[in-house]
């Protein structure tokens, strides 16, 4: 992966085509440190969610449509992108980007 994803203050977590855990830098892995962090690297994703969610992983991967939500948990609220990657026009796997935002976000219309 591109060093500037290392240094950068956002969780990103990529999975191949088999749903195993490629990488995860630093900032995933101390968000995910209480499911295991570094040690995560290699696990199967599916083994790692609930029904709804390996539902919802598959969903992904067939489509190509990507799922974008925010949550909110421990006084932190963020915006979650999950999606599918691909490489030379094959399906590479699935990528997870966590954001943390302010719990009042401005919203901005443009035309």
């Amino acid at each position: 992966m591109p060093d500037w994803m290392e240094g950068l203050d956002v969780a990103i977590t990529v999975a191949d085509r088999d749903y195993m855990i490629a990488y995860m830098n630093p900032k995933a892995t101390a968000t995910f440190q209480s499911y295991g962090g570094s040690a995560l690297l290699g696990k199967n994703l599916m083994e790692c969610h609930n029904e709804r969610s390996r539902e919802l992983m598959k969903k992904i991967m067939e489509t190509g449509y990507p799922h974008t939500y925010t949550i909110e948990k421990g006084g932190k609220k963020k915006i979650i992108h999950q999606a599918r990657w691909e490489k030379d026009g094959q399906i590479g796997g699935l990528v997870e980007i966590s954001i943390e935002i302010p719990l009042e976000l401005e919203h901005f219309k443009r035309d």
